[in-house]
């Protein structure tokens, strides 16, 4: 594969990686101080844990997973009646939306922008959400 085939693939909107892994428990914080305890999980100052990893395509690039627990009772991940919400990184989020619309996916926000990156979120096959996320 040519540089700028590379680069174009890097550009094409779609899913690159998982951003981030998000569940329910019933009392987050003694599930993050059971995975910080037996498993040695670092948890930030969000309550959650980043985990690092670096680009196969590009070594110099680090990505960062996220891993939380949210209070059971919250309505973190409505309206999905999971108890589970998976954030995906993606390349170019506006062209990808452009593409799930007329495909009649279901978008549940508008893309909202901080620091760190873009986010939407959307409903897959089966009513689960979906947090999608172009990094900053």
């Amino acid at each position: 594969m040519t540089n700028d085939q590379s680069n174009n693939n890097k550009q094409k909107p779609g899913v690159t990686g998982i951003g981030g892994i998000f569940f329910y428990s019933e009392d987050p914080k003694q599930t993050r101080d059971w995975y910080s305890k037996h498993l040695g999980v670092d948890m930030n100052a969000w309550g959650s844990a980043s985990f690092d990893s670096r680009d196969i395509q590009n070594p110099e690039q680090i990505n960062t997973l996220q891993w939380c627990p949210f209070k059971t009772s919250g309505a973190h991940f409505a309206p999905s009646k999971r108890e589970f919400m998976i954030n995906y990184r993606v390349n170019n989020l506006e062209a990808l939306l452009v593409n799930l619309k007329e495909s009649g996916v279901t978008i549940l926000d508008d893309i909202a922008t901080y620091d760190f990156g873009k986010f939407v979120h959307i409903l897959d096959a089966d009513g689960n959400k979906i947090e999608l996320w172009e990094p900053a």
